[in-house]
């Protein structure tokens, strides 16, 4: 993890390891890897993404999309219809992040069955005392 400790010894900027924790912090969040690979297929409207992402409380929703859009990866745009609805689209650098977020699933799903072996090597040693 990047932290001010790490800046110091390699004499890295100060704002630039507080950008590199926060958003390190932003990839290490369950609901906003998800949201980024949900529009990653394209724009959605809140309940439609909702439904997609699955098991996310509307207000963590809302403040996941907050925190994104805050961030440059996710657009809103209100859509003029009656009543008005918003959709959300990944932006120009939310798609650069898609491709390592993809990358990381595809890392995870080759070696799932290592990393449930070593789990189950672990709880066997824990259990054991």
């Amino acid at each position: 993890m990047v932290d001010s400790r790490t800046c110091a010894r390699d004499g890295s900027d100060g704002e630039a390891c507080t950008t590199i924790a926060d958003m390190l912090a932003r990839v290490g969040d369950k609901w906003s890897l998800l949201i980024v690979r949900t529009l990653g297929a394209g724009p959605l409207r809140f309940n439609e993404l909702r439904r997609q992402v699955g098991d996310i409380s509307q207000k963590m929703l809302s403040s996941t999309l907050k925190v994104l859009e805050r961030d440059g990866l996710v657009s809103r745009t209100v859509v003029a219809s009656v009543p008005p609805q918003v959709e959300y689209a990944l932006t120009d650098l939310g798609h650069e992040l898609l491709g390592p977020v993809r990358e990381l699933a595809e890392w995870t799903s080759t070696n799932t069955p290592r990393i449930l072996t070593a789990r189950a090597a672990y709880d066997a040693r824990a259990a054991g005392g």
